[in-house]
């Protein structure tokens, strides 16, 4: 470290020459070998604070190079890009990153933000950085001894630096803060005075006032307190407009525009922290943990500049958030609470076994026309997708549609600030009231769809003389539903992937609804007013805006399950689906076409792959759903193990509330 340190020295006659490249090789001695080993990069650095504190030319030596390169190099774009999304668009920048991270882009070589890349090089310097603590840093600051340096009367170049780039942040938060769509959920902002914009006015007089005041004790005290109630109050604004957004939706677009608001208004934080601790102490010692902040946050944020995976976490969260309520809003629906709604969530399942099994029939009918590949593939998906659809119009149930709600209804009653428990006893009691919802519904959708398909394969029998399936066409379904079957328990898994997508599916189109006004629009449209009757029209719309998301939902589902095969053989995959209200109403009919003799065990085994299959679609469903409610929540893990400990107390104490409607009360 003191060859190194000695190299440096030598560079006072052209030290841009290669003042980046021994730096970066400093910072190489100081690197730990794991990124977590925090302590020894701290000791590393406080041997080199040693060196410096006990040998004054190495010390000036470094200093006199930082020094120089603070005054040549262009600090602009290192404080208005690093760390701020660009204003190119979410999609525009997921693909920048993906091309920059197999082919680096080309930067300017007299910019700061290419030296502090140069430096910090390696992608994992931002744990390091940031974990050996600011205090370490701040030590190396004063290792340095810039006091040692007779102080300028004039205003230094990285000052200047500063105010210029402050100057550029500050019209970038006035014009992104009139952005029509902020404006739509936000009208105030064009009503009254804007806070977007009264900062920026603010800020051009203190950039303008502050080089008049440096050193000069007799100048007018400029204050920068004013700006900070003016960005608090753009906070506010921001946080009404997500608000507003929960309730009339969100777009990607609008999502990216307010991180990028956030970022900018906490950017230039930063920077007034360092001159407003300037101005009270010109020679810098006041204003080294803000200096240490912003080095550390800039460091952080270039060692992620090319990060896709951290990009599409910080812009999707609200959309996933948004996305996850509305389907949570859909889920409330599908847990009972008193014995009435038990009773009624298995009548509705009865009404959703009884279209299964027509659906069921009717895909063994289609199988039978022996179409094009294609053709049938798009026939299976209708008949599920206006069959689902069918259901939800009727007020049926599909049980294994629940888990992809419920989840995101059990993640909604979590504490949304830092993903605390609000009430665990609660929880806990709303997750046994969703095990029973959901054992009723299936066992309203198999009891009822087992013998009506039967019933249906008996019928066609009895009147065309004729089986409704083959012999071996019934056994095959036996096989195919078996739980030794190969593929039974992974084409089960598929389908709860499928159950997932859609429960997605039906959240996003219920936020496109909100965000697009799709029922007042409906509203605007003359001829079908004057054609129904202005009073139906309203109905129609109403109905529309509120069940967009369940019908999309429950069409793009059946599209899905239908789509899985066809989807396998034209790649050559093994993909299928099996979904356990399908496949308990081939039970049905393939008892039939057995006569009711069926080998007894390839019944028994098939019997228990339609539970298999049952367990799998909902444990994968639920999963999935949870997962992405939790991670919209931002909800820690550990939470979890204070809901299991409760789960399992009152399993243990109330089993009944898991399994059984609540008794009748007095």
């Amino acid at each position: 470290m003191e060859q190194l340190l000695t190299r440096i020295a030598a560079l006072q006659t052209n030290p841009k020459a290669n003042a980046s490249e021994l730096l970066a090789q400093l910072v190489d001695e100081i690197r730990p070998r794991r990124d977590n080993d925090f302590e020894l990069a701290r000791r590393t650095l406080q041997a080199l604070c040693h060196i410096l504190s006990t040998q004054p030319d190495l010390r000036a030596g470094l200093r006199q190079t930082l020094t120089t390169l603070n005054q040549t190099y262009r600090h602009n774009e290192l404080y208005t890009s690093t760390g701020i999304l660009p204003n190119t668009g979410f999609f525009a920048e997921a693909l920048r990153r993906i091309g920059h991270s197999f082919l680096p882009d080309v930067l300017d070589p007299d910019l700061l933000r290419t030296v502090l890349r140069k430096v910090f090089h390696k992608p994992s310097d931002k744990h390091w950085v940031i974990g050996v603590g600011e205090e370490a840093w701040q030590q190396l600051i004063e290792a340095l001894r810039f006091d040692e340096v007779p102080a300028e009367p004039d205003l230094p170049h990285a000052i200047a630096e500063i105010l210029r780039s402050l100057r550029v942040i500050s019209y970038w938060i006035a014009a992104f803060g009139m952005e029509p769509e902020l404006l739509r959920l936000e009208p105030s902002l064009e009503a009254y005075e804007s806070p977007f914009v009264t900062q920026n006015s603010e800020l051009v007089a203190y950039i303008d006032a502050y080089p008049q005041s440096w050193r000069r004790p007799e100048a007018p005290i400029i204050d920068e307190k004013h700006l900070r109630v003016l960005h608090d109050q753009c906070r506010e604004v921001i946080e009404r407009v997500r608000k507003h957004a929960a309730r009339d939706g969100t777009s990607i677009r609008l999502t990216y525009h307010l991180k990028r608001l956030q970022q900018l208004i906490r950017r230039s934080d930063q920077l007034l922290d360092i001159l407003a601790d300037l101005q009270d102490d010109p020679d810098g010692a006041t204003a080294y943990p803000a200096i240490v902040r912003l080095f550390s946050r800039l460091v952080h944020d270039e060692c992620q500049r090319n990060n896709l995976q951290q990009h599409w976490r910080q812009n999707v969260e609200l959309i996933a958030l948004r996305v996850t309520d509305n389907a949570g809003h859909q889920g409330e629906h599908y847990i009972t609470e008193t014995r009435q709604e038990y009773w009624s969530m298995a009548r509705s399942a009865m009404i959703g076994g009884v279209i299964i099994a027509c659906m069921a029939c009717i895909k063994i009918l289609l199988g039978k026309a022996e179409m094009p590949p294609l053709t049938g593939a798009i026939t299976f998906c209708l008949n599920y997708g206006l069959g689902f659809c069918l259901i939800h119009i009727l007020h049926g149930t599909v049980a294994t549609k629940q888990p992809a709600m419920t989840a995101n209804a059990i993640a909604a009653s979590i504490g949304e600030a830092g993903g605390k428990l609000r009430n665990i006893d609660t929880l806990t009691d709303l997750i046994a009231r969703t095990v029973r919802s959901q054992i009723v519904a299936i066992l309203g959708n198999v009891c009822i769809a087992i013998p009506l398909a039967g019933l249906i394969a008996y019928i066609v029998l009895g009147v065309s003389g004729e089986h409704f399936v083959s012999p071996e066409k019934a056994t095959h379904l036996y096989e195919e539903q078996s739980l030794i079957h190969s593929g039974a328990i992974f084409y089960a898994a598929i389908a709860g992937v499928c159950l997932f997508l859609a429960g997605l599916i039906s959240g996003y189109y219920d936020n496109y609804a909100a965000y697009n006004r799709i029922s007042e629009r409906i509203l605007q449209l003359g001829w079908p007013k004057r054609l129904f009757g202005e009073a139906r029209m309203r109905r129609v719309a109403t109905y529309v805006g509120d069940n967009l998301g369940s019908l999309a939902g429950n069409l793009f589902f059946g599209f899905l399950l239908g789509g899985a095969t066809i989807f396998g053989v034209l790649f050559g995959l093994p993909i299928d689906i099996r979904h356990v209200a399908f496949s308990s109403a081939f039970l049905g009919i393939a008892l039939v076409g057995l006569d009711f003799a069926p080998d007894i065990w390839l019944f028994a085994w098939a019997a228990l792959g339609v539970a298999a299959i049952g367990c799998i679609n909902l444990t994968v469903s639920f999963a999935l759903a949870l997962n992405v409610a939790l991670r919209a929540r931002q909800i820690s893990e550990a939470q979890w193990q204070l809901i299991a400990g409760s789960l399992l107390r009152h399993l243990l104490r109330h089993p009944r509330d898991f399994f059984l409607p609540p008794k009748k009360t007095s």
